[in-house]
């Protein structure tokens, strides 16, 4: 199935004595470039979150940010008092230094935001097995991943409409094309006779260099390959990570559709090959999410 690079993942676990919140973000990038933000007590486990995310995620730039918060009836009992007298001491000494009021409670409020206040930033292995929080990372995974099926539902919609509209407008060039060649002939044929007289013209030659002409500027071919380039498309978004790939494709799309345009000689045909040319950017724009 194909998914979107954008992706969004939100999940809050009840661990033992502390509500865990997991959110993941990501946007599109060629590589996969993860970053991610957590608390004292889990930095250890960032290797492991790291291998969980890389199977789900393969490539973006991607934001993982963990947090907690103690649950009332743990709360104080976690709380390290040396750990807040020795940064509140510290607080007070600025504040006196500074002039700032000693008295103000928003030192205290700031001291409790400090990593070591609540003892279970120093022995959470004791208090939450690493298991339970690698479960809780994978739920958030779920849910991001399914955001990215999501989007890749809608993405590869838009895409295909495009796709539709080209091989749609493809089939607009033909009305043109016999009226074209004429308009060619009849071009060529006035030339020549406005420098060379007639009488001096071997209509047999002439014939034979018009058709050869024709023929260069004959336009069945990249007709015939931008529909089986169309078609190829389809074929490759149902394939498991067609991001590249599509590119590829796209690339070769607008090969016959520039070739088809510069063979036009016909105003109309080369309307048509603008609004290919619209379309296909559409296209390449999109793809550039898709994972």
């Amino acid at each position: 199935m194909i998914k979107s690079m954008t992706g969004f993942g939100k999940i809050e676990c009840t661990l033992s004595e502390r509500t865990v919140s997991i959110v993941i973000r990501s946007i599109n990038s060629k590589q996969f470039d993860a970053v991610f933000r957590l608390p004292s007590a889990y930095r250890d486990y960032e290797s492991d979150f790291r291998a969980e995310l890389i199977k789900v995620a393969h490539r973006g730039k991607i934001e993982v940010s963990i947090s907690y918060t103690m649950t009332a009836e743990n709360m104080a009992s976690n709380i390290n008092s040396d750990v807040v007298v020795a940064y509140f001491n510290e607080m007070k000494s600025i504040a006196e230094k500074t002039g700032i009021d000693t008295r103000s409670p928003e030192i205290l409020k700031a001291v409790m935001n400090f990593p070591g206040v609540f003892d279970a930033d120093c022995k959470n292995e004791n208090n939450e097995k690493k298991e339970a929080v690698l479960n809780c990372f994978r739920e958030a995974l779920a849910k991001f991943n399914s955001y990215r099926e999501q989007e890749g539902e809608a993405l590869i919609a838009d895409i295909l409409s495009h796709v539709e509209n080209i091989e749609k407008l493809l089939l607009q060039v033909e009305p043109f094309e016999k009226e074209r060649i004429n308009q060619i002939k009849i071009r060529i044929e006035n030339l020549f006779n406005e420098f060379i007289p007639s009488a001096q013209t071997d209509k047999n030659r002439f014939e034979q260099e018009l058709i050869y002409y024709l023929e260069k500027l004959d336009i069945t071919e990249e007709k015939v390959r931008l529909k089986q380039h169309c078609d190829y498309f389809r074929e490759t978004v149902n394939e498991e990570n067609p991001g590249r790939k599509t590119g590829f494709i796209c690339q070769e799309m607008g090969r016959e559709i520039n070739t088809l345009g510069s063979k036009a000689n016909d105003v109309n045909i080369q309307r048509l090959v603008v609004q290919m040319k619209d379309e296909l950017e559409k296209i390449k724009e999109q793809i550039l999410n898709i994972l």
